[in-house]
């Protein structure tokens, strides 16, 4: 748990509303945004550790935002059970490894999502073979969640291939985050990693992050899309470069 100290108290306040906003604004992304900007002050584990709760809160509210919430879980349940799996063996990698080179691994991550349509892949045997493309982006997007914090460039890519709808693509991303959040909580509860000290303060930074996903949705609909998603992917790049330069910095002190 970081020490108790008021400017990394109000960064954080900051970091976690604008994420939250980022999130109630297109319907899924706090991980994605939280965890650059947080790896910037902490290590990833501890990165990973203050986001849970609040990504608990977020997942549930835009779930049930979507409606027909019941439906939802019977649908996309099979897809989060796989990330699941796939997040308990990321987050056992992550309490095991060095966790900065895991820095890197967020930051090319976020380039990969970044460079997606540039590079054009061809992801035509997704919906030619449903069942291995439930599987295969299932547990990939549970190892990189585990790791990194980050399913979103993942989970894209398998919704959009997959020809999910909006709504579709908010409550499967969400229902994925949420139950990988929940065995991350109990990985490392097991480990003695999320302990009081981590509770109270991913806590009480989720008051700030739910006052930022409830600005957000209101802005949902004001918001031109086109213009808010270059927005977000130049603050996606900014991150990923400063991730970048802060670990070869880190190299080059060690």
């Amino acid at each position: 748990m970081p020490g108790i100290d008021i400017e990394l108290l109000a960064i954080s306040a900051m970091v976690f509303a604008f994420a939250a906003f980022v999130h109630g604004s297109i319907g899924f992304g706090f991980p994605m945004v939280a965890t650059p900007l947080l790896a910037m002050f902490f290590d990833i584990q501890t990165a990973i550790l203050l986001t849970l709760l609040p990504t608990l809160v977020m997942n549930i509210i835009s779930i049930a935002g979507e409606g027909q919430w019941l439906s939802a879980l019977k649908s996309h349940l099979p897809l989060a059970g796989l990330a699941m799996l796939g997040s308990a063996l990321g987050s056992q990698l992550l309490l095991l490894s060095d966790s900065e080179l895991f820095k890197l691994f967020l930051a090319i991550i976020i380039l990969f999502y970044l460079s997606s349509n540039i590079i054009k892949l061809n992801y035509h045997w997704i919906r030619k073979y449903p069942a291995l493309a439930k599987v295969t982006f299932g547990v990939s997007a549970g190892i990189v969640g585990g790791l990194t914090n980050v399913m979103a460039p993942v989970l894209v890519i398998y919704t959009i291939e997959s020809k999910y709808s909006k709504s579709e693509t908010v409550q499967a991303s969400n229902l994925t985050f949420m139950l990988g959040k929940l065995i991350q909580v109990l990985i490392f509860s097991i480990h003695g990693r999320f302990d009081a000290g981590n509770v109270l303060f991913s806590g009480g930074m989720t008051v700030f992050a739910v006052a930022g996903l409830l600005v957000g949705i209101k802005f949902r609909h004001k918001i031109e899309p086109v213009v808010y998603r270059r927005l977000l992917k130049l603050l996606l790049c900014t991150l990923a470069t400063l991730l970048l330069i802060q670990w070869f910095i880190f190299q080059f002190a060690n």
